[in-house]
């Protein structure tokens, strides 16, 4: 991995407004027109990705010269953009109703706006569809309709230090929340710090609380919820309930109210640096631990990986994962040709070119061949065999109800609100939308 685009891309909750002139996820070229031409394969595609450093920056420049030599009479032009440069021009060229004809999606709540907006087109995949993870393809459908296809899948687990669990002498990873309270305590007995969170980012704390809301509730549950906006029923305050004993615990690294994510001193260099025992994070995370380490390194091969632990009497499996990827939609004036430019890149070899440098987790069967690492590997495994898939729930949610999850579980962590006062807020922001 080489981009952790998760907790960079979550600013877009701020974006407000619905219709054809709101700020959505989006961008486009120059002039936002995209060009079709006027004879047959001749077309000019606007393509706008987040992938502004190798790799992927290469990558994606290489597929789009295989694409055009393979379809003369067409021409991609490519905008790479940082991520915050890539949604400040979006606010301007979605204002003016014209979205680029491929542009990066995350697909959920975001998605859904822009498709009532009118500011993008329906994708036939065709036979192609077979061949894609179908969580993820899910991610990025509206009433049953493709918006957006996805070109990485990743969820979020735990991820461990070996050598600070056997100095706690702790044999396996957790398999119950029981287990892994009680690993918790093993390792504040053993003079270990348990847990580094970037507390001062509201994210970060809202993967425990929906992880436990899918145990308990199970992914169904939280359709229900999102749906009438009942999140204050039982299973979402025993969800608060089951997290404060955690933090009843006391289990993170001392000054995490105000720790970000992303920072020398932050979550992810506190485990790159073996200071913590674990981390609750996404597929990026062994990547944004070495890259934040003092040594550049991390912690190598004592770093290892495991699901979330299944809750007692929950009507979740603990295969069921949660997570999110990176995606591409089609703005309302692609020309066809830019769906088939989208098939390209979800072709087997071309997800390949992705997942032999570790910076995507394929979404296409076959492809898992070429990934390296082997805690990737797992991940991967364990996506694959996900009965059923959550997105990230300020994704999956329009962004009102987004920010509200992170705020509350932000509070809960704080010890500032109770799990039925977060229940409450949830639901109180959620009936309204």
């Amino acid at each position: 991995m080489t981009t952790p685009t998760y907790f960079n891309r979550r600013s877009v909750l701020g974006l407000a407004g619905l219709g054809a002139g709101a700020a959505l996820l989006g961008g486009c070229g120059d002039d936002g027109s995209g060009d079709s031409g006027g004879d047959g394969g001749s077309a000019s595609i606007d393509w706008w990705h987040i992938s502004n450093v190798d790799p992927m920056l290469t990558t994606w420049a290489n597929l789009a010269k295989d694409f055009q030599t393979a379809n003369a009479g067409v021409e991609i032009k490519i905008t790479p953009l940082e991520n915050e440069a890539f949604k400040a021009k979006l606010t301007t060229v979605t204002q003016a109703g014209t979205p680029p004809d491929i542009f990066h999606s995350w697909g959920g709540g975001v998605l859904k706006q822009q498709v009532e907006a009118g500011l993008v087109k329906e994708i036939d995949l065709g036979d192609t569809a077979s061949s894609i993870n179908k969580n993820g393809l899910d991610i990025y459908k509206v009433d049953g309709k493709q918006y957006g296809v996805p070109f990485d899948l990743g969820m979020v687990g735990f991820w461990y230090n070996k050598e600070l669990f056997e100095k706690a002498k702790i044999t396996a990873p957790p398999a119950t929340w029981g287990e892994f309270l009680d690993a918790v305590g093993k390792l504040k007995s053993a003079g270990v710090t348990p847990i580094a969170l970037a507390g001062s980012e509201s994210w970060t704390a809202h993967f425990y609380w929906a992880y436990l809301a899918i145990r308990i509730a199970g992914v169904d549950g939280l359709a229900a919820a999102a749906a009438d906006g009942s999140f204050d029923q039982p299973d979402f305050v025993a969800a608060g309930a089951r997290f404060k004993e955690l933090i009843d615990l006391d289990p993170f690294q001392r000054g995490f109210l105000g720790a970000k994510y992303s920072a020398t001193d932050g979550q992810a260099a506190i485990m790159g640096n073996g200071q913590a025992a674990i981390e609750l994070m996404g597929q990026w995370a062994p990547t944004t631990e070495k890259a934040y380490s003092s040594n550049k390194q991390g912690i190598g091969d004592k770093l290892g990986f495991f699901a979330f632990p299944s809750v007692d009497g929950g009507k979740g499996s603990v295969e069921d994962a949660f997570g999110g990827g990176n995606g591409f939609a089609l703005g309302k004036d692609a020309p066809p040709q830019a769906t088939e430019f989208l098939k390209f890149l979800l072709k087997a070899d071309s997800q390949r070119k992705g997942a032999e440098s570790d910076s995507i987790l394929p979404v296409t069967a076959g492809a898992e061949d070429a990934l390296k690492d082997a805690n990737l590997k797992a991940v991967h495994a364990a996506i694959a065999k996900a009965p059923k898939f959550q997105l990230y729930l300020d994704q999956a949610y329009p962004p009102a109800v987004g920010t509200q999850v992170n705020d509350s579980v932000a509070e809960l962590v704080a010890k500032k609100a109770t799990p039925e006062k977060v229940a409450q807020d949830i639901a109180k922001v959620a009936k309204n939308q």
